[in-house]
């Protein structure tokens, strides 16, 4: 039987200029999360933005001390499932395990933290949640053995231009472990991280000037 294409619903309003995900991401196998299949990230915290996307999921992640304020506010307005950074590098310690339960509470689906976090940490923080834990990559040498054996769910790749050689040299030694990566910001780079073994996506989006851009240039014509 020949598959049928999906049938695309848009409003009026809402459904103009919605922030599309890349093609590329969509060859991606996803990662099932308590039944749900995603295969992109949006990170970000803008909530214009969050409200306005087609991603699987966002990445709110953010390079400031975590607060539940904030995650209060993107997680009640998200249309979509929440991953929350938690801190692991100037926050760390029992505020980690304070800032994932509360989270939780406030329903993301999943708690992040940075690379620089211990495994003593790493654990303690997985033993206090029923959700995903996911933990940062951001070199060769880490030991991914031990983050698994210390809680860690899903492994997050965040390498730079190095990202696809990070996620292949982590799924030559782990067939198994869920890897999601920084795809880049094209077609192309995301198509590598996927073939190098990633099975899904963070994406970082335009900001909201360099939308806006596009749409007052038209209203100027």
């Amino acid at each position: 039987m020949e598959k049928q294409q999906a049938p695309n619903i848009e409003s009026t309003l809402r459904g103009h200029g919605i922030l599309k995900m890349p093609e590329a991401c969509y060859s991606a196998s996803g990662i099932i999360v308590n039944g749900r299949r995603i295969k992109t990230f949006l990170f970000s915290t803008d909530i214009a933005i969050i409200r306005n996307c087609d991603a699987d999921a966002v990445f709110a992640v953010y390079p400031f001390t975590p607060q539940q304020a904030i995650s209060e506010a993107i997680i009640k307005h998200s249309y979509i499932p929440v991953f929350c950074g938690v801190g692991g590098g100037t926050t760390k310690g029992l505020r980690t395990i304070g800032l994932a339960k509360d989270i939780e509470s406030q329903g993301a689906m999943g708690v992040v933290m940075n690379a620089p976090i211990t495994n003593l940490n790493l654990a303690a923080v997985a033993a206090a949640v029923d959700i995903p834990v996911i933990i940062t990559v951001t070199k060769a040498d880490t030991d991914i053995e031990a983050r698994l054996a210390a809680g860690a769910s899903i492994i997050n790749v965040a390498c730079a231009r190095e990202t696809p050689n990070l996620v292949r040299f982590i799924r030559e030694k782990n067939a198994q472990v869920p890897i999601i990566a920084s795809g880049g910001p094209t077609n192309d780079s995301i198509r590598s991280t996927i073939e190098a073994g990633a099975n899904a996506v963070t994406y970082t989006p335009p900001s909201t000037a360099e939308l806006f851009k596009a749409m007052m240039s038209n209203y100027r014509e």
